[in-house]
């Protein structure tokens, strides 16, 4: 297959570009490099310039017959997405559907999304699953499902079919150590906790323990970035069956609090982290856990790297490789 990624200079793309080609598919990568990093795109062949750029888009999908797009280029952060909502709404919602109107008029009929579990909002009940009430908190998460929302309507008017994939905690490293995680500030909490066993940073701060859960801290649903791939792939198959379109919530089912991932990483890198007591970050729920059943019976996916102890060795792996 034939298949254009955007945004696979990025974390989770330039992973995906990588097990795509490997199964013998032809990639082309999109990627402006605000956030992705060019020496991450490993395979296929890049192209460099943005979503916005309705002309390139043209001449990128006239010079090609894709089979499927796969979209990974959005901004992420939850509190700058408050700070600033016109960067979150203009790029993950008005820029997406420059990407779709150019599908649309070349006869692309197939796509896969990266989601997230903040469409979600504020968890009703835990683990989530795809009939939760869908009620985001934040522009981030607004900007997602106002995507989702558009996705039922092109596939009415248009016939776009499309697959959502909603992860809950990506995680981990390519297990070749080709490729891994690097964001510039880094927010997620592994990467910052093997920081601090690196030396990179003097702690790692724990934005409040008095939650309701076990230890105090918050806990989530940590998946393996390879898992994340996998579960592409197969929404790839499903979606060119022509089986129509659908979401699925991704992770492992099992919760970690942040105290739970600390003490692992200690006994992964053998190191000491320190711990910094932070005040509570507004709007950071208790719980974040994903039920996956949905995509384990309708698209037979199936985490490999279910064990939190697997995807920080890995991780822990690329910090020793990248950062050494």
């Amino acid at each position: 297959m034939n298949i254009l990624v955007v945004g696979g200079a990025g974390y989770i793309g330039s992973h995906m570009i990588k097990k795509l080609t490997l199964e013998g598919n032809s990639v082309v990568i999109l990627d402006n490099l605000s956030t992705g990093f060019r020496d991450a795109v490993k395979y296929g062949r890049f192209i460099e310039g943005d979503i916005a750029d309705s002309k390139l888009l043209s001449e990128i999908f006239s010079s090609n017959k894709f089979d499927s797009v796969m979209h990974f280029a959005s901004y992420i952060e939850v509190g700058e997405s408050v700070s600033d909502p016109s960067k979150y709404y203009i790029n993950n919602f008005s820029n997406t559907l420059n990407l779709l109107d150019a599908m649309v008029a070349h006869g692309v009929n197939n796509f896969i999304f990266s989601s997230t579990a903040a469409i979600f909002g504020e968890p009703e009940y835990s683990p989530i699953d795809e009939k939760h009430v869908r009620a985001a908190v934040n522009p981030y998460g607004e900007s997602k499902l106002m995507v989702e929302n558009a996705l039922k309507a092109y596939e009415k008017a248009y016939g776009l079919r499309s697959i959502c994939l909603r992860y809950f905690n990506a995680a981990g490293a390519d297990p070749d150590l080709e490729v891994g995680e690097r964001h510039d500030p880094e927010s997620h909490l592994i990467p910052l906790v093997l920081q601090a066993a690196s030396g990179r940073r003097d702690s790692i701060a724990v934005f409040g323990q008095n939650y309701n859960t076990p230890d105090g801290s918050c806990v989530r649903d940590y998946i393996h970035v390879d898992d994340l791939c996998t579960a592409h792939i197969d929404a790839l198959n499903y979606v060119l069956s022509e089986l129509g379109s659908k979401q699925f919530n991704l992770g492992n089912g099992n919760g970690f609090s942040v105290l739970e991932v600390i003490d692992v990483a200690r006994r992964v890198t053998g190191r000491n982290i320190k711990i910094k007591d932070a005040d509570q970050r507004e709007g950071d729920p208790a719980v974040l856990v994903a039920d996956s059943a949905l995509a384990k019976q309708e698209l037979n996916w199936e985490p490999r790297y279910d064990s939190l102890e697997t995807i920080i060795e890995h991780a822990w792996c690329w910090e020793q490789k990248h950062w050494s």
